[in-house]
C-alpha cells in the first residue's frame, strides 16, 4: 500500500456498539461502523475502511479478518502493549496503541502487589481462611531498595507512587540517560544493579530486545528474599528461572503477568508459598472505559484531519512526517 500522503482517514471500524456512540458527533467527512472481527463490518465495504479499532483482548485469531481489508492505514489497539500487532498487518499499516489508557491502573495493581507481598497479605489470607491467628514481623516498603525496569509512561506512574513510600527508587531504561527525574541507568548494568536490590518492579515492553531480559542470570544476582513483581508481559521475564527461584525460597514473585497465560493449573509456582498471582488484571479497572473512550474521540479527530496518530508505534503510512502529539 502506497500512502505516502498520508490522507486523512474517512472510515473507521471499532468492536463495540458502545464504543461507536462514544464517539458521536463524528468529525466532518468521517464515518464509523461496528466491527467485532469476528462478523462481517456493519454497513461498510471492506475497501474503504482505513482504520481498525481493535478488541480489548485481541491476538492472532484476527489477522485472517484484517487480511480482507485492502487499504488499513491504522491498527489502533485499546491496550499499551503491542507485541503480536505488527504480525497481523503488511508493513504499509500503521500501528498505535493506547498508551497512557491504563498508566495509572496497571501503576496502582504494581503497588498492589508489592505491598501485598512486602506486608504478608498473602499469609493473612491463608491464615483467614485456615481459622489461624499469627502476628508476624513483615518486611515493608519503607526503606526498601527498589529497582524499576521500565522508565515510560507506567514507569513513570509507578515511580510517582513508589516515592512517598521513602523508597530508595534506581531505574533502568534501555539506554543510560539523565531525564526530568533524575538518572536513568542502561539494560546492560541490570546484573549490577540487581545485586543491591530488594525490590525488582518489571514494566518494559515486550520486544525483541526484552524477551527474556529477566533471566537466571538477573535472578541469580538478587539477594535471598528478593521480591520480583511483574506487571509488564510474561515473556520478559524467563519463567523456568523464576519459577525455579521461588519454588526453592530463595526469591519472591508477585506477577499480573506470566508466560504462558494462564498459567497451567498444575504449575508449581501457584502453590509456592512466596508467589502471588493474579490474572492479568493490571489495566483492567472501572478507569479504563472512561478513559478509552476520551482517547479515541482524540485520535479520530486527529485522523480525520490527516493528523499523524498520537502513540504511533510503526508509523506505516505516516513515515516520515510529523505531526502534533
Amino acid at each position: 500500500m502506497d500512502r505516502s500522503e498520508a490522507r486523512p482517514v474517512r472510515t473507521v471500524t471499532v468492536p463495540t456498539a458502545a464504543l461507536l456512540d462514544a464517539l458521536q458527533p463524528l468529525p466532518e467527512g468521517m464515518r464509523a461502523a461496528v466491527w467485532d472481527l469476528e462478523g462481517e463490518p456493519d454497513g461498510v465495504d471492506y475497501a474503504d475502511i482505513d482504520a481498525v479499532v481493535l478488541p480489548y483482548a485481541s491476538g492472532t485469531e484476527y489477522r485472517s479478518a484484517l487480511e480482507r481489508v485492502p487499504q488499513l492505514a491504522l491498527l489502533q489497539a485499546q491496550s499499551t502493549g503491542y507485541d503480536g500487532l505488527p504480525e497481523l498487518v503488511g508493513p504499509g499499516t500503521a500501528i498505535a496503541s493506547a498508551a497512557g489508557v491504563h498508566a495509572a491502573a496497571t501503576a496502582e495493581m504494581a503497588l498492589t502487589l508489592i505491598l501485598a507481598a512486602q506486608r504478608g497479605i498473602d499469609s493473612a489470607l491463608r491464615g483467614q481462611h485456615e481459622g489461624t491467628w499469627e502476628q508476624v514481623r513483615c518486611p515493608g516498603l519503607a526503606d526498601r531498595r527498589v529497582l524499576l525496569v521500565g522508565v515510560g509512561g507506567i514507569g513513570r506512574e509507578i515511580a510517582a507512587r513508589l516515592r512517598p513510600f521513602d523508597v530508595e527508587l534506581t531505574r533502568v531504561g534501555s539506554t543510560a540517560r539523565t531525564d526530568d527525574d533524575g538518572a536513568v541507568h542502561g539494560s546492560g548494568e541490570l546484573a549490577e544493579l540487581a545485586a543491591a536490590a530488594e525490590i525488582l518492579v518489571v514494566i518494559t515492553p515486550l520486544n525483541e530486545q526484552t524477551r527474556h531480559l529477566i533471566d537466571a542470570r538477573i535472578l541469580s544476582a538478587l539477594p535471598d528474599g528478593g521480591l520480583v513483581v511483574n506487571v509488564a508481559r510474561g515473556a520478559v521475564v524467563d519463567s523456568e528461572a523464576l519459577t525455579k527461584e521461588v519454588v526453592s525460597g530463595r526469591l519472591r514473585a508477585a506477577v499480573d503477568v506470566f508466560d504462558p497465560e494462564p498459567i497451567p493449573e498444575d504449575h508449581p509456582l501457584r502453590q509456592a508459598p512466596g508467589a502471588i498471582i493474579t490474572p492479568h488484571w493490571g489495566g483492567n479497572t472501572d478507569a479504563f472505559e472512561p478513559r478509552i473512550r476520551e482517547f479515541l474521540r482524540r485520535q479520530v479527530r486527529r485522523l480525520a484531519r490527516g493528523e499523524e496518530p498520537l502513540n504511533m508505534v510503526r508509523p506505516g503510512p505516516w513515515a516520515g512526517r510529523s505531526g502534533e502529539s
